[in-house]
């Protein structure tokens, strides 16, 4: 029974301290930067407009994308009128 307590207490216990990765693109803005580095590529999606976006690829080894994930803002729906 112990070897049991100890066990699940043991997958607990690694299972809280393993790194949680975050997700890649943020649903809140339509534009991505895509950075290609030495040290590694990332994106970030925190830009509401290509031209925005534009400027902060300039001179750098990145690109903007469209943003896949992008949630759009919330519209009600509509009722219907009978």
């Amino acid at each position: 029974m112990r070897k049991l307590v100890w066990t699940i207490l043991a997958i607990g216990t690694v299972s809280a301290v393993t790194p949680i990765q975050a997700q890649t693109y943020d649903p809140n803005f339509p534009v991505c930067l895509q950075v290609y580095g030495r040290g590694g590529n990332y994106i970030a999606c925190s830009y509401t407009s290509i031209p925005q976006c534009q400027m902060s690829a300039s001179g750098r080894a990145a690109q903007c994308i469209v943003n896949p994930y992008f949630a759009g803002p919330y519209r009600r729906p509509r009722r219907a009128h009978y």
